[in-house]
């Protein structure tokens, strides 16, 4: 069995055994991401790309390179790479919980409550469940606040109009009453 090994620090080093179960304890940048430096992040970001490029199945590659561009504030790169690790593999915990956790952070809360449900399901232990499960109260709770982004499903243009109408004939009121 060949095992894909990638520098997480310059200390410590996390190989992913093709075909293994899914990783159970992230690796070390990832744990508290305050920590690593731009030049560190940009450094961890190029060996994971080419970790992936070289293993396109892994979805544990595919998962930790999603977290390094979401700590990067590339959120449409890291949606896309932890959409594919959750294609790659449908009960990957952390793939599926990181993917809600990007949802949750953009405040697309209906999407992120969707998403941390599939992550509860998928929960392998206590400490997964848990995580899980406290990601989903603070979901709904901002959901119950009402601190979402509005889904912008209806045109704007009768507005607009009906206020620019207004406008114009107010100016007229206001030059005929002079």
């Amino acid at each position: 069995m060949s095992s894909t090994a990638i520098e997480v620090s310059r200390t410590v080093s996390v190989s992913f055994p093709q075909g293994s179960s899914p990783i159970r304890i992230l690796p070390v940048p990832w744990r508290d991401p305050h920590t690593v430096s731009k030049v560190e992040l940009a450094h961890h970001i190029d060996a994971l790309e080419k970790a992936c490029e070289a293993n396109p199945s892994s979805a544990d590659l595919k998962t930790c390179l999603g977290m390094a561009y979401a700590m990067n504030f590339e959120a449409y790169k890291s949606m896309d790479v932890l959409e594919a690790a959750v294609k790659i593999d449908k009960t990957h915990f952390f793939a599926q919980l990181k993917l809600s956790e990007l949802f949750y952070r953009l405040r697309a809360l209906p999407r992120a409550e969707e998403e941390t449900l599939k992550a509860v399901e998928l929960a392998g232990n206590s400490w997964e469940l848990s995580l899980a499960r406290k990601q989903l109260q603070e979901i709904r709770r901002l959901i119950r606040e009402g601190t979402q982004k509005p889904e912008w499903n209806k045109s704007l243009k009768r507005p607009v109009f009906l206020f620019s109408l207004l406008g114009v004939i107010c100016g007229i009121v206001t030059v005929m009453a002079k």
